[in-house]
Formats: structure tokens, sequence, C-alpha cells
């Protein structure tokens, strides 16, 4: 077994495993043994998926995160994510099989710069995407979510004045569909900006009957092309409601696993990126392995831990998510 030392340099527990082993049905007895729950994004690799009790967005994540009665989380995404299961189940014991699966997004708003920026708007009302850090949650007055974002900023009084971080994308996005003015936090997720309109517009001459469907991270320039925009749990549903064979899909491209589970006659097509590889993968999120998972369950590390003053602090905003997301039915 790792120091604490070397599991916080590696990130993981960094232990030879028996090739011969069936990695699925260890990681079942080790939830049964350990009364844990694996909870998964839908950015992770097909086989985490796939032996996950839960997947889903960072929403439906947070809801299992918070109703749940087992006495471990397994938390197969980044680092933000399980500290929100923290926040949430303080009681848990909240594990994360890579802890160096961190977040573009969550870097590009560090909680210092963030709180002189707020003190500029003392009479602002701060919605925070949920895709930050505990100490930026602390700091805000509600979370949000990109399938809640929209109807959390229409939920507030007209005259509210609204900050709105870290991901000014998003933020835009908001802007425009609730005709609202709201302060932007200079901050982006490096998956969703590196999508290239030129290749995926030659994408589209290729398949001319495909629905390009896209996350509200992405830049205007690529969300003034698509047929839709949502978050994940958004674009599953709507790949599965459409008619439509073929869907070009601008996310990180592990969603397409779900996609294609649900519909397996439909085409989905990752999106391109202006970089020289075929589709966008967030590589946080794929620093997570079945391996690691496995190695994590079975000794109880490495643990995610938020101080108790923040998580007080924090979990007022994500409560408000929560309750005005239970009844908007969302």
């Amino acid at each position: 077994m790792d120091t604490l030392e070397e599991l916080n340099r590696k990130g993981f527990v960094d232990e030879k495993i028996d090739p011969t082993l069936d990695l699925f049905l260890e990681i079942e007895k080790l939830k049964k043994e350990k009364n844990a729950i694996i909870l998964a994004h839908y950015y992770q690799d097909p086989d985490i998926q796939d032996i996950a009790d839960y997947i889903g967005d960072s929403l439906g994540l947070s809801q299992e995160a918070a109703r749940t009665d087992a006495e471990v989380i397994v938390f197969a995404g980044v680092h933000f994510m399980a500290e929100t299961a923290k926040i949430l189940s303080p009681d848990k014991k909240v594990l994360l099989p890579d802890l160096k699966a961190g977040c573009s997004l969550a870097d590009s708003c560090p909680p210092h710069l963030f709180r002189k920026f707020k003190e500029k708007y003392p009479d602002h009302v701060v919605i925070t995407y949920v895709n930050c850090t505990a100490e930026l949650k602390a700091l805000s007055d509600i979370v949000c979510t990109s399938t809640n974002a929209v109807q959390i900023v229409e939920s507030l009084p007209k005259d509210t004045k609204i900050i709105f971080g870290p991901d000014k994308n998003l933020g835009a996005w908001v802007a425009k569909k609730t005709g609202r003015d709201l302060v932007l936090w200079n901050g982006a997720c490096m998956v969703h900006e590196i999508f290239s309109r030129e290749k995926i517009t030659k994408l589209k001459e290729r398949h001319p009957n495909a629905k390009f469907i896209a996350h509200p991270e992405c830049e205007e320039a690529v969300l003034q092309m698509a047929d839709y925009i949502g978050s994940t749990t958004g674009l599953l549903k709507y790949s599965t409601n459409s008619d439509a064979q073929e869907f070009i899909v601008a996310t990180e491209s592990g969603i397409i696993h779900q996609m294609e589970k649900a519909n397996p006659t439909k085409t989905f097509i990752p999106a391109p990126p202006n970089n020289s590889c075929a589709c966008n993968e967030c590589p946080y999120m794929k620093r997570n392995t079945l391996e690691k998972l496995y190695l994590c369950l079975k000794n109880g590390s490495p643990e995610v831990t938020v101080p108790a003053d923040i998580i007080v602090q924090a979990r007022k905003p994500i409560e408000r998510m929560l309750e005005i997301s239970a009844a908007l039915g969302l």
C-alpha cells in the first residue's frame, strides 16, 4: 500500500493486479462487502460506465449523491464532482480513483481571484456552474448545472443582478436564452473550447442528414450551427427521441457509449477538435480506469475530504439548486 505522500504524488493506489482477476466480478463483490455505490459521469470509459450503479450528468449525480444510503461513494468522475458528493453526504466516505482527475474549467477560476471579482459587484447574486471547486461554491448563492442553468436564472426576479461563473460560454448561452444581462467570469472548458467550426462544417457536408447536437459549454460560433443545444442528459434524450438516424456530437466523446446503447441502429459521430485527434476526450475524466477503481474500492483510498467550514458554506447553494430543480421537476 502506498504511503499518503506517495498517494498524493501519484494520485492513485499503485499496486500490481493479478491479470487473471475478473475486475467486474471483484468490484461487484467489494461493493457488497463495503456497502458502496459507484457513481459515474457520462464522460468515463465504457468499462466504468458499465460497472456503475448510476450514470449521469452533474445534476443527476448530485441528486444521487444526496439520496444514497450507501456508506461509501466511489465517484468515477473528476475532483469537483467527488467534492460535491462529500458536501452533500459529509458522513459518508467518498473515494475518487485518481485524485489528479481535475478539471480545466474549475482551474480557470481560482477562488481568491473570484472573491475579488465578486467584491466589485456587491449587489449581485452569484450563480456558479457546478464545475468548480468547493471553495468557489462556498462563495456562491446558487449552484447550477447545464441542465438547469436557464431555469435557475429565470427563477429569480427579472431585476436581479447576477454574476455567472466560471464558464463564459455557458453563461453567454444562458444570457441569450433568458434575455438577462449576466456579469460573466472569463473561464472555459478546454474540451468544449477546441471544437473546430471548419471541420464540423466539412463533416456536415459529408453527412447532410445528420443532426448536429452540442453542449452549451461550446463556443458561440459552434453553437450557432447546432440543431439542438443541451446538457449531456439533454443530448442523450434528444438523440433517443429524434427520428434522425445520424448525429454529430459536440461534447466529450464518452457520452457516445450511452447513445449507442440506447439507440443501436443510429450512428453517432464525435465532432472533431481543431487538433489532429479524431474526437475530443477529457484527459482528466480519462485518468480513471477500471484498475484504479478496483484498487480504490479495495483499499478505501484515495479519499476526498472537504474542510468542515467549506462544507457548511458550500452546501447552501447546492441545496438551493436541488430545491429549485425539484420544484421545476428537473
